[in-house]
């Protein structure tokens, strides 16, 4: 790892007509949406590696069956901090538990490298007794979603709390604030079936055919115009509460996607989404003893 990020790697093909190349060549042929120049500075920047460690160059030639390694680079300009700060809430042998702040993504992706949770949990300072390149989420959270989280350390015993999920094994509680339904019948059982946008692959949205998504929704706190709800969500699906809770003409406040998109470079810090993973219970596959991790953080 490199600054708390792990290399990308790329398998180099046995095919002939690479023979007596150099990668230069190749990279420009392969992923030629990428200027030469803009290949020439990303080989001559010491961040791209033979699968041995050697730096490689433009000058490096092309060796077929080898794996190369490449270390992306965003620079401090292009990816200003994100002005809130995670909370670790348990350490174990096999877990780390952290309250994820809203606006910060979980891995690296797109515009985000170092601003990632994943990136900085690799960083702090008192996980540097662990393999910090084991740590790895063990699900998923939005990056408009604040919250608890989970993230393994434990290469071992990884699979095992994977499975919790997989097999829907953990009973998760969110909290969100949206506009108030006092015409519905709480508890509100709420199953749908989400697909991925047809247009915009970052969209989820309903579609008829046999449900796939299932939410309980409860109304617990009346505010007026704007309501406290509990979600509890039985499956996993992107941006599934979101959009449960919009087709129900209740979007949730601050919601930046749905129902209209805004443009993705729009940031509000004032204005983070009012959806919070405010709890999450299993029964630990190790110890076989009922756990509860809650969040901190208040909406």
């Amino acid at each position: 790892m490199r600054n708390g990020v792990k290399a990308s790697y790329l398998f180099l093909p046995h095919d002939v007509r690479h023979s007596g190349r150099t990668l230069l060549e190749f990279l420009c042929a392969r992923f030629s949406f990428i200027t030469e120049q803009a290949w020439r500075a990303r080989l001559n920047s010491g961040f791209v590696l033979a699968q041995d460690g050697t730096v490689l160059n433009e000058d490096a030639l092309y060796r077929a069956g080898e794996k190369i390694y490449y270390y992306r680079e965003i620079s401090r300009a292009d990816e200003p901090r994100i002005p809130f700060d995670e909370q670790i809430l348990h350490i174990d042998e096999h877990l780390i538990v952290v309250d994820k702040p809203h606006f910060l993504p979980v891995i690296p992706s797109g515009r985000f490298l170092q601003e990632t949770l994943l990136t900085r949990l690799r960083l702090r300072p008192e996980l540097q007794h662990l393999n910090v390149a084991d740590i790895t989420p063990i699900h998923r959270l939005d990056k408009d979603t604040a919250g608890v989280m989970l993230f393994s350390h434990n290469r071992a015993t990884r699979g095992a709390y994977q499975s919790l999920f997989q097999f829907k094994q953990v009973n998760k509680v969110y909290e969100a604030i949206a506009p108030t339904r006092v015409d519905l019948n709480y508890p509100l059982e709420v199953a749908s079936r989400l697909q991925r946008h047809a247009e915009h692959f970052y969209l989820t949205e309903q579609v008829t055919g046999e449900p796939n998504a299932f939410t309980t929704i409860e109304l617990i706190d009346n505010r007026g115009a704007h309501s406290l709800y509990r979600l509890h969500p039985t499956t996993g699906k992107k941006h599934q509460l979101r959009v449960h809770m919009m087709g129900l003409g209740m979007p949730l406040l601050n919601d930046g996607l749905y129902p209209v998109a805004l443009p993705m470079d729009v940031v509000d810090y004032e204005k983070p989404l009012k959806l919070l993973a405010r709890s999450i219970r299993f029964v630990d596959p190790i110890t076989q003893q009922e756990r509860r991790f809650a969040s901190q953080l208040q909406l």
